[in-house]
């Protein structure tokens, strides 16, 4: 019995011995699981504190863009409804990248839309079991299938855009809307990255309130629209576009109506060198060219972009207004013909109030593609499509041939 009792204790004992161990390895296991706690709870405070902020940021650049946008501030009408076309639903495979840029007198929207290349339609049409094989066999799709297929998704897909745009309120914002829908790709010939346009159409709120969406055949409201569509897009066959395609290079400011605040007969070389240049665009407006004006800070010499609408003997325009009241000098004329080649455009206009040199009017007449227009020429312009009495300010007698 008191063998017994002994074994006991020492059992007692060693349990006692196993608790205390086992009470530390506890503790430890504890003591790590609250430090790994206490990180992780730091963790989640910073990344949501990080949270946090980047909403704040967030929502006070949203409030920021409302703000802007509601004062109908350029840019961020620009912002908005580049934002609004690629948020517009559409397969996984077709880009939605969207470049935009706004004027604010006209109410017109340019709109250069990424399409994407023909590799979109499947050259698959089915797949068809063989049981006697144990295999599967791939039907291929007509080419001439293939083809009709990627016309009618880049129409569908331009009408989409213009859709889009003219849906945001308020409606007064646009009044017409141009689409360029670009396809980014290489040149089979020379392996170089290259980017035709595939489609250029204008529209107006007008026209596009007649159409039925969902009743007609996109390819033939292209064609009812007037846009200049590729005859062959699956091959890349590039269109000439209404508009410049690269908007990027322009900065937009706001349109200024100089004509209506001439009284009498103005003196144009009193002007300031920016109320010319709007009256030029004017002027040029007036003859039913689309322009604008870029700032003299970032244009490289261009002081309006003209664009002429009409799809045989239309396209880009570089315009320079020159309020001189001496001859201009040979180097601009020059300028001119360097930024037409490095903007591809097909014509350029040297507007002065002054008169060009014996040099000038060669040079232009090697180069083939420059028109100049002198002050005489015009005050008459103005008189015709303005309906302004000017007076060009250049004294007489300070004409001298150069």
């Amino acid at each position: 019995m008191f063998g017994a009792s002994k074994q006991h204790q020492q059992l007692v004992q060693q349990r006692q011995i196993d608790y205390q161990h086992a009470c530390g390895v506890h503790a430890h296991k504890e003591q790590a699981r609250q430090q790994a706690l206490a990180e992780a709870q730091r963790r989640h405070q910073d990344r949501a504190q990080t949270h946090q902020a980047n909403a704040a940021r967030t929502n006070a650049e949203v409030d920021r863009l409302e703000q802007a946008f509601v004062a109908r501030q350029p840019e961020a009408i620009e912002d908005y409804f580049e934002l609004v076309i690629e948020s517009s639903p559409v397969p996984d495979d077709v880009p939605v990248d969207v470049e935009v840029a706004y004027q604010t007198e006209a109410r017109r929207l340019y709109v250069i839309r990424e399409l994407p290349t023909v590799d979109i339609v499947p050259e698959v049409q089915e797949y068809k079991y063989v049981r006697t094989r144990d295999a599967t066999d791939a039907k291929p799709r007509p080419v001439k299938e293939i083809r009709q297929r990627y016309a009618d998704l880049v129409a569908q897909l331009v009408l989409l855009t213009i859709r889009d745009a003219f849906d945001v309120q308020p409606h007064d914002l646009v009044n017409e809307v141009a689409v360029n829908g670009h396809v980014s790709t290489r040149n089979k010939a020379t392996g170089q990255p290259e980017r035709p346009c595939l489609v250029s159409v204008t529209a107006t709120r007008e026209q596009f309130d007649q159409l039925v969406l969902t009743q007609l055949d996109a390819t033939e409201c292209l064609r009812h629209l007037n846009a200049l569509v590729s005859p062959h897009p699956h091959d890349m066959e590039a269109v000439r576009p209404f508009f410049d395609p690269d908007l990027s290079r322009y900065r937009f400011v706001d349109e200024i109506d100089i004509a209506a605040g001439l009284d009498g007969r103005p003196v144009l070389v009193s002007l300031t060198p920016t109320e010319f240049e709007h009256l030029v665009r004017q002027l040029f407006e007036a003859t039913g060219m689309h322009s604008w004006v870029t700032q003299a800070s970032r244009d490289d010499g261009v002081d309006a972009v003209a664009m002429n609408p009409d799809p045989l003997i239309g396209g880009l325009c570089i315009v320079q207004a020159k309020r001189y009241s001496k001859a201009v000098p040979i180097n601009d004329v020059r300028a001119l013909a360097g930024t037409m080649d490095d903007t591809r455009a097909g014509r350029g206009i040297l507007v002065t109030t002054s008169w060009f040199g014996k040099q000038a009017h060669d040079f232009v007449a090697r180069n083939g593609r420059i028109q100049l227009i002198e002050g005489p020429e015009l005050k008459h312009l103005l008189a015709e499509h303005l309906g302004l009495d000017v007076v060009i300010g250049v004294q007489k007698g300070k004409r001298q041939p150069s």
